[in-house]
């Protein structure tokens, strides 16, 4: 069967054929609803595995009409501990981050400065990651680097599973405040940088220097600051799951989730939403991330 989908650049909607999901696909997808499912086992929900609004009936909604691999990692079992004041404690189980990620570099004399949020991390710097409100998170950045100043700041990036739990709530919902979308609540709409700057060469296709332009998340009406959407929290109080930033997950073969302040459909609902197009070292404007954690002592 073929069937027509609509890409959305900015505002500027893209038309062409693509074919049925191939089966490869479709299994990734009833493997992630498995793994989702199994971690809400013998928790109370408002909503029924699976029903429509559910985390898994939005997971079901977007099956990918292309192959890539995908490692959904593995959700771990409840358990006693805890989490810093920074993270929130999922399903008793893991940590995750309350705010989108931000970065400092660590400098040789010990001290750490803030790193320029609309830059591409440097080769050969060591930054550290850390989540606090009323910061401009960090875009332009890639899995790997993420991945570095998670540990270095004694966390790790989430593996893809644990990122939805996360994102969905105690409830298990396509979106951090409920079941179904609500515009405005996340930062899922804004202006334009890339029509705003390279619309010139959008005809040709953009390349890593226009989607890495600093200008791009700096324009006003665009990339907000952690934490400025205060309905957009799930009850774990874990703050912009959707929208603002793409967020990377621990997945190897390069996933991020959550979409960002102009796209928080397109390739899913919410919480379900992932892009799997790209490689670990992939960046632009529009990816940054948050960590997850182990549970520490009691």
């Amino acid at each position: 069967m073929l069937v027509v989908v609509t890409a959305l650049v900015g505002h500027v909607a893209f038309a062409g054929p693509t074919r049925e999901p191939p089966a490869i696909s479709k299994a990734q997808v009833e493997r992630a609803t498995t793994l989702l499912s199994g971690a809400f086992a013998g928790k109370t929900r408002t909503l029924a595995a699976g029903a429509p609004g559910s985390i898994e009936h939005a997971v079901k909604g977007y099956v990918s009409s292309t192959v890539h691999a995908l490692d959904e990692g593995t959700a771990p079992p409840p358990h006693a501990g805890t989490c810093p004041p920074d993270m929130a404690k999922v399903l008793g189980a893991f940590c995750v981050d309350k705010y989108e990620g931000s970065l400092v570099e660590q400098k040789d004399d010990g001290t750490q400065v803030p790193a320029d949020p609309y830059t591409t991390p440097l080769p050969n710097h060591v930054y550290v990651a850390r989540s606090v409100a009323g910061v401009v998170p960090q875009g332009y950045v890639s899995a790997e680097q993420a991945d570095a100043a998670c540990k270095r700041a004694k966390k790790r990036l989430c593996q893809s599973v644990e990122w939805r739990l996360a994102c969905a709530g105690s409830a298990g919902t396509a979106y951090p405040y409920g079941p179904s979308r609500v515009a405005g609540k996340c930062h899922d709409t804004g202006k334009s940088p890339m029509l705003a700057y390279h619309a010139d060469t959008m005809s040709r296709g953009w390349g890593r220097t226009e989607l890495n332009d600093p200008r791009n998340n700096a324009m006003e009406g665009g990339l907000a600051k952690t934490g400025a959407s205060p309905d957009c929290v799930n009850d774990y109080g874990a703050y912009d799951m959707v929208g603002n930033l793409h967020e990377w997950t621990a997945d190897p073969n390069g996933t991020f989730q959550g979409g960002f302040w102009l796209d928080v459909t397109q390739h899913g609902e919410g919480c379900a939403y992932r892009t799997i197009a790209h490689d670990f070292s992939y960046h632009d404007y529009s990816t940054g991330f948050r960590c997850c954690a182990d549970l520490g002592p009691p």
